[in-house]
């Protein structure tokens, strides 16, 4: 029995997320239905998390076990003869047979998209926040680094989270800006309930005056979901990178 790690990537427009629902497109049931149409059986995938509906990515990683004999470069020209144009394969490699695809995870980077133009840009409808007011880029990245630090993201989960510690360790985080592009990138060992989309509206709550400028640390602390900003909408939000524990030194 081979343990297959899938990377992915995605455009999530069409889709309700990762994980199979009732009565709505997923991105696991789409991969799935590849696997069923490649293997001859609907095996179980594991995901290294849960997007949300219209969330995209940029590397997605799941696992699931098989008994093909079917090499890995071809493994991945198969699937994506089957996935529809919007799902990719990007990468396929044997790993342990106790890998998990989210328990063996050690930390994710997710980046959010902002097009940053009097002007909305019609090729990134849907796939970057437009924000038609300057972003001063520099003081949004000072304010981005009081994120950093293992602490209870309480503040920054929406409600409907199901995990029963919410702490969680921020390793970095910055703002950069190129041209009209403005991007938070935000590493962390895991993620809450639309923890990043809060993370962007209360940055933006900051830059509009909404919210103390310096504040960060002290909502961290409060633990109040009521003091953070605004949850910013799902279609500027990325998961970027995923890491696993064999990765190092690689």
């Amino acid at each position: 029995m081979k343990n297959l790690l899938l990377t992915l990537c995605y455009d999530g427009s069409a889709y309700h997320g990762w994980q199979v629902q009732k009565n709505a497109s997923t991105v696991q049931e789409c991969l799935q239905d590849a696997i069923e149409r490649v293997f001859g059986a609907r095996l179980p995938v594991v995901g290294c998390s849960r997007t949300d509906t219209g969330v995209h990515a940029h590397m997605f990683c799941c696992n699931f076990k098989t008994e093909s004999p079917l090499p890995c470069e071809r493994v991945i020209a198969a699937l994506n003869a089957y996935l529809p144009f919007d799902i990719a394969v990007t990468a396929c490699r044997a790993v342990p047979g106790d890998f998990h695809a989210r328990y063996s995870c050690t930390a994710k980077e997710y980046r959010y998209l902002i097009w940053n133009s009097p002007v909305r840009n019609p090729f990134f409808e849907g796939r970057a926040l437009h924000y038609n007011r300057v972003l001063d880029d520099v003081f949004l990245n000072e304010q981005s680094q009081l994120f950093l630090g293992k602490y209870d993201f309480s503040a920054f989960c929406a409600a409907g989270g199901s995990v029963q510690s919410k702490v969680r360790s921020v390793k970095s985080a910055c703002v950069v800006r190129e041209e009209d592009f403005v991007s938070f990138f935000v590493t962390a060992d895991g993620f809450l309930y639309n923890m990043v989309r809060i993370m962007v509206g209360t940055l933006l709550g900051i830059h509009e005056g909404k919210i103390e400028r310096g504040s960060i640390r002290d909502i961290i602390l409060s633990k109040d979901r009521a003091r953070a900003g605004a949850t910013a909408p799902a279609q500027g939000l990325y998961l970027e990178h995923v890491c696993y524990e064999h990765d190092r030194g690689q």
